[in-house]
């Protein structure tokens, strides 16, 4: 089974936020496929379905972004049949609209990565990573908890659907081949 997490902040206060990115898309992937997001644990909110003749989970944590690790650490002691994880997250250092998979490698300085990968030990999982572009005058930690100005929403509307087409390839054709094609 693959596992599909997309990272957030749950609450209505973070809903549209640059952080929810990962939210945003695993709904869309949820709506698209018709999936239900109505299962719940403790820690997370998820739904199982079929995507490219595939069996998946979609998972979105309902702990902070920093504390992810302990979300997908439950996920996987409660589903074991995991065969692949795909997290999907904001990225400061892409311009908004630029998506990226990238296998493996450090958190890059985020914090919901790096919790995921402090607390379950391992860098072994793909990422979609959702570019939010880095402001000049802004701390990023107030950037990212902010939300996407009107002129960006349509580009923000497009690359979420960008990203569900990645994970579909991802699902049916590979990641080498996403890589090529969405890079």
């Amino acid at each position: 089974m693959w596992l599909i997490i997309g990272l957030g902040n749950p609450g209505r206060k973070y809903a549209k936020t640059r952080h929810n990115l990962g939210y945003m898309v695993v709904d869309a992937i949820a709506s698209k496929f018709s999936i239900s997001l109505k299962g719940k644990s403790k820690n997370f909110v998820y739904g199982r379905g079929i995507i490219e003749e595939k069996d998946v989970l979609l998972i979105k944590p309902i702990t902070f972004m920093n504390r992810s690790g302990t979300a997908v650490k439950d996920v996987l002691r409660k589903f074991q049949k995991i065969s692949a994880i795909i997290v999907i997250h904001d990225d400061l250092d892409l311009d908004t609209g630029v998506i990226r998979i990238k296998k493996n490698g450090s958190s890059g300085g985020h914090k919901g990565i790096e919790s995921i990968i402090q607390i379950t030990g391992t860098k072994d999982f793909l990422r979609l990573k959702i570019g939010i572009g880095r402001p000049e005058m802004v701390p990023p930690e107030d950037y990212v908890l902010s939300s996407f100005p009107k002129r960006e929403q349509a580009l923000v509307k497009k690359t979420i659907d960008k990203a569900v087409h990645a994970i579909e390839t991802i699902l049916n054709k590979g990641v080498s081949y996403t890589q090529n094609a969405f890079h």
